[in-house]
């Protein structure tokens, strides 16, 4: 299956999840004080990997915060399977389960099959990170198709630190159209 990518200075679609607390929302809610959100799509609890990403992503949390920006982490698991995924997370940011095949393609990520029934029960998405702006605009899209590919965090939260500096005015980069 292909997929369509969603392209920088693109508004994000609207999409909602379950949060583990069991309140419905859209990924692009925005905490009060926070004018940007970073959208941080996993496989599952199945994936060694997200659970070390995602636990990483927590030192970042409060930088993040600092330059205004929320944080929610999302996948296609089943609230059984997050509720059993939290105990090997040390995590203290939002994340969301029941990202749905539709949603997954609406936002333009890679799905894959499990490989068996110890992996998982259902198709997921490959690991994404979406940073959303005021505008609720893509201003930062990485979309991977395998766990093995994630973004450096410290490059990451350093360069938004750089872009949200005013003095900087750094537009969204990739929208060259030819």
């Amino acid at each position: 299956m292909y997929t369509q990518k969603m392209h920088p200075a693109t508004t994000f679609p609207d999409v909602s999840a379950t949060l583990s607390t069991g309140e419905t929302v859209s990924l692009t809610n925005k905490e009060e004080g926070c004018d940007w959100k970073m959208v941080a799509v996993y496989r599952g609890k199945h994936c060694p990997i997200c659970t070390k990403f995602l636990n990483k992503l927590e030192d970042y949390k409060g930088r993040l915060r600092e330059l205004n920006i929320d944080l929610v982490a999302v996948s296609g698991d089943s609230k059984a399977q997050l509720d059993e995924h939290l105990d090997d997370l040390s995590i203290t940011f939002p994340i969301a389960y029941g990202l749905s095949q539709e949603d997954m393609e609406k936002l333009g990520l890679y799905i894959s099959k499990p490989r068996s029934d110890k992996e998982t029960d259902h198709n997921f998405a490959e690991p994404a990170l979406f940073v959303v702006n005021e505008k609720n605009d893509i201003h930062i899209a990485e979309i991977a198709n395998a766990p093995f590919v994630r973004p450096d965090l410290e490059q990451l939260v350093s360069g938004l630190e750089f872009i949200r500096n005013p003095d900087n005015n750094y537009p969204i980069r990739g929208t060259f159209k030819g």
